[in-house]
């Protein structure tokens, strides 16, 4: 029996989009955040709790966590993206701005705890396994979602075989812009607000390309229908299923390695995140290797 596993091409429904934007402050990054229908707002560093910004969210449908709210805890911010991908809601987007504070603040803490222990990039560590699960958290959600971050100074070799600055990137955990759709970087030039894209999965956003920062033409570009999209809810697996999993992986002895190979695959922590379909194929076959 052949062991390649390839399927047929088939064509997917189109996917929301999933971005991330940075630049200076005043820019207009959280303004256009906000012009996404129906925000679930999470702001991590209170910065949007001026009337301007209360009411745009209010007249589009939606709702605000703030600091006091546990917003710049990374614990709080999964533990919320996991609940928009599985609980019944009438949100459509999930914004996380910025995500550079709790990213920058959960280095800062763990720093603190390491003192002189501190070495390799060792305070990095607890952030980017936080930063991990969010993305693992944000893929199982259908749901448009814009992280804002902050913009920061990048360094490289120069023409000239010096080192300088090179441009401008996001603050945050570096591997993000790669995980998600679209990237771009905010700049005002006047009264022009513009975005440049850095990093695209999308044909119709060609890396460098320059745009005006406008949610409706965005919109019309990406595709209003997917943007405006009613969210579907992950079903996650029954307490039978769940049993089951893990009676099979005992009985099989299957080691923690594998495990977690199958909760990456399905962007998932623990084996009851696995939605009813996922939860179907481990069992099935962890009873086809008990035939064997």
């Amino acid at each position: 029996m052949s062991k390649l596993k390839a399927k047929d091409p088939t064509t997917a429904e189109p996917t929301k989009p999933k971005i991330v934007i940075y630049g200076a402050s005043g820019v207009g990054k959280t303004w256009f955040a906000l012009s996404f229908p129906s925000v679930y707002y999470i702001d991590t560093e209170g910065g949007a709790d001026l009337a301007h910004y209360t009411d745009r969210l209010s007249k589009a449908g939606g709702k605000y966590l703030g600091p006091q709210d546990g917003a710049n805890d990374f614990e709080v911010i999964i533990e919320q993206a996991k609940a928009l991908a599985t609980e019944k809601h009438k949100f459509k987007t999930l914004v996380v701005d910025s995500i550079t504070k709790p990213f920058i603040s959960a280095i800062a803490t763990e720093g603190e705890r390491l003192g002189d222990r501190n070495a390799f990039g060792a305070d990095k560590k607890p952030a980017i396994g936080a930063m991990r699960r969010l993305i693992n958290a944000v893929h199982r959600l259908d749901m448009n979602v814009v992280f804002v971050a902050h913009e920061k100074t990048e360094w490289g070799i120069l023409k000239n075989g010096e080192r300088g600055e090179i441009g401008k990137g996001p603050d945050v955990y570096d591997k993000l812009i790669y995980e998600l759709h679209l990237c771009f970087q905010v700049i005002k030039q006047g009264p022009q607000r513009s975005a440049i894209v850095k990093k695209s999965r999308l044909v119709g956003f060609p890396e460098a390309e320059q745009f005006e920062l406008d949610y409706a033409k965005f919109a019309e570009r990406y595709g209003k229908d997917i943007i405006t999209r009613e969210a579907t809810q992950v079903t996650l697996c029954s307490q039978e299923q769940f049993d089951e999993m893990q009676r099979l992986i005992a009985l099989l002895k299957v080691d923690a390695e594998t495990v977690e190979k199958w909760l990456q695959k399905a962007n998932a922590d623990s084996l009851k995140e696995l939605n009813k379909t996922q939860a179907q194929k481990v069992i099935e076959s962890l009873e086809a290797k008990l035939k064997k």
